[in-house]
């Protein structure tokens, strides 16, 4: 059965030290998706962004070797994959040697995407590479907005608003208070997140309101930001759109979905909380 009840999200576990591709856990999107009314084709593009900061293998001597990971699942794929079971798939290099980096990417590539059902990108370097300066998400961010707030949960659309008898607007807006949880062990999802577009001005207050309604809410990262692309687009009705949500780590993975009325991917920025 690939649902989250049946991973190995919030069981006790035998970390392996050694190679195992039947780690990986794929999770059907259909379910969700048919939740909030999305179908094929998907109104959206988009590509849901790994970066994994414990990667770490043997090579031909057996000297240890680290570096940083970046994966790249489109969002087209039928599957996600459960983030537990990508730390133990990961995991399990730590003892593997591998003859160069050429043949890791190349088993990273082929089971990531036999597991997403869809081609994965896959980028390693070197662990000093994310030394670069800390950029966190472009807008006017929201979250000092004097406002009396006692709904956390579920969310609720309804709070979402726009003005329609004023000019067409283009601008991104950005709240560092987006949380959810996991659906199976509860804890705890934190988050960034940016809402881009070009359409009637969004009321920041009502925004604001919506996203602090998910904080009580469970549902995996890919989920939430589909579901805050898909309430923005009925409720405020922009001309585009786009969706980035910069997620705290956990496991040393963190996740970052996009989604967008644009083909254009997004670049993979490290905020300050990352």
């Amino acid at each position: 059965m690939s649902t989250p009840e049946h991973s190995p999200l919030g069981k006790s576990t035998v970390y392996p030290d050694r190679y195992d591709p039947s780690q990986l856990f794929p999770i059907p999107r259909t379910a969700k998706r048919e939740e909030i009314g999305v179908s094929m084709p998907l109104p959206f593009h988009g590509v849901d962004i790994w970066n994994a900061y414990e990667l770490s293998w043997l090579d031909v001597r057996g000297k240890p070797v680290v570096a940083l990971a970046e994966f790249r699942v489109p969002a087209d794929s039928p599957h996600i994959i459960e983030s537990k079971s990508f730390k133990l798939y990961l995991n399990g290099f730590s003892q593997e040697r591998v003859a160069d980096v050429d043949s890791l990417m190349a088993t990273l590539v082929r089971d990531l995407s036999a597991a997403a059902g869809a081609p994965v990108d896959v980028i390693l370097s070197d662990a000093r590479a994310r030394g670069h300066a800390v950029v966190d998400l472009e807008g006017q961010l929201i979250d000092e907005q004097a406002l009396d707030i006692d709904d956390y949960g579920p969310p609720r659309a309804d709070y979402l608003h726009a003005d329609t008898s004023g000019h067409v607007v283009e601008e991104a807006l950005v709240s560092n208070l987006l949380r959810s949880n996991c659906p199976v062990t509860g804890q705890p999802d934190w988050g960034s997140v940016q809402i881009r577009y070009r359409g009637a001005a969004i009321d920041p207050a009502g925004l604001l309101r919506y996203l602090v309604s998910f904080r009580n809410h469970n549902e995996f990262h890919e989920q939430c930001v589909e579901r805050i692309f898909v309430d923005v687009m009925q409720r405020c009705r922009p001309e585009q759109l786009s969706v980035y949500a910069r997620y705290t780590r956990r496991g040393g993975l963190d996740i970052n979905p996009y989604r967008s009325t644009s083909a254009e991917m997004p670049g993979n920025p490290r905020g300050a909380r990352q």
